[in-house]
C-alpha cells in the first residue's frame, strides 16, 4: 500500500499560497534537477485538494504559468478529489471528483484507488484535519527563496497540538530548494 503524503512548496516565511491563493510567487522557486518532478509525480495516484484552492485555480487559470497551472507542472496524471460541501456546483468538471465527506472517508477512498501508489494532500486545511487523525505518513517540503508576508500558512492552528518529524530523505537534485521528506514521530 502506498503512503499518504502532504507535499508543498512554501515561502521562507511559511506560506503555501499568497493572498487569494495566488501562486505567482512560485516563479521564485529554484528549479529541480531533470527528472525530480517526474519521479515524484509518478509516485502519486490520487491528489486530495480543497474547494478554495480549486476555485482560485479556475479563476486564475489565464494568469498561471506552466508550473502552477497543473499538478507537478503537468507531469502528473491520476485522480483528483476536491473536498467540498457543495459538490453539485462542480460536478460537471470531468477533471476532478467532487466529494462531500470528512477527511477520513476521503483518504479511505483515495487509498482504494491508489493501491501501491501514493495519495498526495495539497491543502493546508485538509492536511491539518488528516494530522488530527494521524493519517499523514510523510511530509514533503520544498522552500522557495521569497517572503510573502501574507496568504495561506503551512500550518496555523492556535492552541493545536505539537507534531514532531524525523528527516528521512533529502531530495537529490532539489538541494537548493531544501527538498526534504519527513515522517512523523509516532507517540
Amino acid at each position: 500500500m502506498g503512503k499518504v503524503a502532504w507535499g508543498f512548496t512554501c515561502s521562507i516565511d511559511g506560506f503555501i499560497a499568497g493572498p487569494g491563493h495566488d501562486m505567482s510567487w512560485m516563479s521564485a522557486a529554484e528549479p529541480s534537477a531533470d527528472g525530480v518532478t517526474e519521479r515524484m509525480a509518478g509516485e502519486v495516484a490520487v491528489i486530495i485538494s480543497g474547494r478554495a484552492g480549486y476555485d482560485a485555480a479556475k479563476a486564475q487559470q489565464d494568469d498561471r504559468d506552466e508550473m502552477t497551472s497543473e499538478a507537478y507542472g503537468g507531469a502528473w496524471s491520476g485522480t483528483e478529489f476536491i473536498l467540498t460541501h457543495r459538490p453539485d456546483e462542480i460536478a460537471d468538471d470531468p477533471t476532478i471528483v467532487a466529494l462531500n465527506c470528512d477527511v477520513v472517508e476521503a483518504i479511505r477512498r483515495a487509498r482504494e484507488i491508489a493501491g501501491d501508489r501514493d495519495v498526495q494532500i495539497i491543502s493546508a486545511d485538509i492536511a491539518r484535519q488528516a494530522l488530527e487523525h494521524d493519517l499523514i505518513d510523510e511530509l514533503q517540503v520544498f522552500v522557495a527563496p521569497v517572503f510573502l508576508g501574507d496568504g495561506t500558512r503551512i500550518f496555523d492552528v492556535p492552541g493545536g497540538r505539537r507534531y514532531d518529524w524525523d528527516l528521512v530523505e533529502t531530495y537529490k537534485g532539489a538541494e537548493r530548494s531544501f527538498g526534504r521528506t519527513y515522517r512523523p514521530k509516532r507517540r
